[in-house]
This record gives structure tokens, sequence and C-alpha cells, in this order.
């Protein structure tokens, strides 16, 4: 194939996609709603299945819900009719899924259901199917062909059943106020992990903090910004409360034969930039590339209670 040739099929299966997907749009209906209520009551987890293909999506829409506030893991059919069956309790919700909604490979999970009472969502495209009638909820999936020319391999639907699966996460994490701090607490590791990770989980503390009183010389300045080795120095009045700051590019600027006969509040920059200690380490670091500055004072009550540099969020790999 040319080259022509080859972006005229990329296009070809990206348009068939799509128009897959505005079929799923339209067809949406109060089922969504019934489903959403059933996974969203359920004391127990969503139980995804799904064979070949399906299995596949199913274990990611599986990890999605996990990682968004509604507990989930995928069984294997093949797996579940040799003891996996053990794994779901009357508490619990399945979520199977079958483009055909005739995979024989489901039929111990869905005999399990009825057996047990457990709920049973099917995703299929034919709700007549032997699926769609087992189901207590039927998601459709758009029977729309696929994208492959030979309308044999999984394309379409599998798409379809993929963004069918992040509407019912997203739509789940909305209606329960999941916030930021929740998804940070299932994903402590990596960069998105870091990203989440809040000022408060970074900022030198204590000890750490390079302040110095209102009263101080440019000389003590220097030394304190010397010894705590963050490029700045802040100074506080005698509550304790954060006047301004010193960084080494003051200093720099202010370089005369007579600066050592200064007070720091004479050259120091007055109501510096700071951020909240529950803010997000990205915020930071988008505050600090919007300003040109390298530290961040953290307050409370309008006194330092720690300070952030940019090489502290460059260290956990926020950039």
């Amino acid at each position: 194939m040319t080259r022509e040739e080859d972006l005229l099929s990329a296009r070809r299966t990206i348009e068939k996609e799509i128009d897959t997907l505005k079929v799923l749009e339209n067809e949406i209906s109060d089922s969504l709603s019934a489903a959403l209520d059933l996974m969203q009551k359920t004391k127990g987890r969503v139980i995804v299945t799904g064979m070949g293909k399906s299995g596949h999506i199913g274990s990611k829409i599986a990890a999605t819900l996990a990682s968004t506030g509604t507990p989930s893991f995928f069984v294997h059919p093949g797996e579940a009719s040799h003891g996996d069956l053990g794994m779901l309790t009357e508490e619990d919700v399945v979520l199977a899924i079958s483009n055909s909604g005739e995979t024989k490979e489901l039929s111990d999970i869905v005999l399990y259901c009825k057996r047990y009472g457990i709920p049973l969502i099917a995703i299929t495209k034919n709700p007549q199917s032997t699926l769609g009638k087992a189901g207590d909820i039927v998601l459709k999936l758009p029977d729309n062909g696929e994208a492959c020319p030979l309308g044999l391999a999984p394309t379409s639907s599998t798409t379809a059943t993929l963004v069918l699966g992040d509407i019912l996460a997203i739509t789940l994490l909305e209606r329960k106020g999941f916030t930021k701090t929740d998804f940070r607490q299932r994903h402590p590791g990596g960069k998105l992990g870091a990203f989440l990770q809040k000022v408060a989980d970074l900022m030198h503390k204590g000890d750490e903090i390079p302040l110095i009183p209102e009263t101080a010389s440019i000389e003590e300045a220097l030394l304190t910004m010397t010894s705590k080795m963050l490029g700045c120095v802040g100074i506080i009045n005698s509550s304790g409360c954060l006047e301004g700051i010193i960084t080494d590019g003051d200093l720099r600027r202010c370089m005369s034969a007579d600066i050592f006969s200064k007070k720091a509040t004479d050259i120091m920059t007055r109501n510096p930039k700071t951020i909240d200690g529950d803010a997000l380490v990205a915020e930071a670091l988008k505050l600090m590339n919007e300003k040109s500055i390298t530290q961040l004072f953290i307050l409370k009550d309008q006194k330092p209670i720690g300070i952030l540099h940019m090489h502290d969020c460059l260290r956990i790999g926020v950039a």
C-alpha cells in the first residue's frame, strides 16, 4: 500500500469508530441510570467479566472503576468455572460484557448470579440475546458493524464498550463527589502520584525553614540563606507573621559597597507569593512557573509553617 492508501485507511477507521460512538450517544437510555443506581448502592464490589476482546476491555473498566472510588475487579469467565465463582458474593453486582450476547463461557457466571440473586448488568448489542434476556439491566451497545473491513475483528464494538465503561466510572465518580485527594490515595505511585501529592507532604518545615526577624541585618540574612540552602530567606515580624522574602537574586541585584550597612527589610520583597499546604504539588509548580519564582512559603494564620522549592517538585518527577 502507498502512504496515501495508509492514511485513507486510518481515516476510515477513525470515522467508523466516531460514527459508532455517535450511535452510542443517541441510544443512551434510562437503563444507564438504573445501572448506576445499582452500582452505587451495592455494599460489595462491581465484578466485571467478559471473554476475548470484551475481557480485555472489561479488565480496563474494572481498573478504572476501582481507581475512581468504586471497588471492582475482573473475573475471567474460564477461571470462574474452575473455582473463581467463589469470589462473588450476594452483595456484589456483576457487569457482564458480550457484544453478541451469546458468549458460551459466560453461562456459568450468569447461572450463578441467578441462583444466588446477584444483580446482573448486561452489556451487549442484542437485548434479545441469551445474556440480554438474563440481565436485570441491559446497557445496549451500538449495532453498527466493525471498523475492520472484513467486519470480523472487534474494533468499533470494543471502542464503544470502553467508552461505556468510562461513562459508568465518571458518572459514579461525580455522584460520589470523588475528589483529587481521593484519587491520590489510589494512585500513590509514579508521576501521577507525584502530581497529586499535597504541598504539605513535600515542604520543608521546622528548623529547615529559612527565617529571620525584621530587625535582622543583611549579614544575618546572607548567613541564614547560606545555611538553609534554599536560595531565600523569609522575614517575619514580632508576631511571627511573614512580612517579606529575600532571594539570592535580590542580593545580587542589590550588591553594593554599603550593602552590609542595610537591614533585611530594606531590600526584601513584600507580600511574597505563598500557597496553602493542602494545595497539590502540581498547582505549586504551576504558580512558580507563572510567577518566575523558585520558592513558595506555606502559611497558617499568616505565619510560615513550611517552604517549598522548585527543586523539591523536580526531585519527585513533577515537571
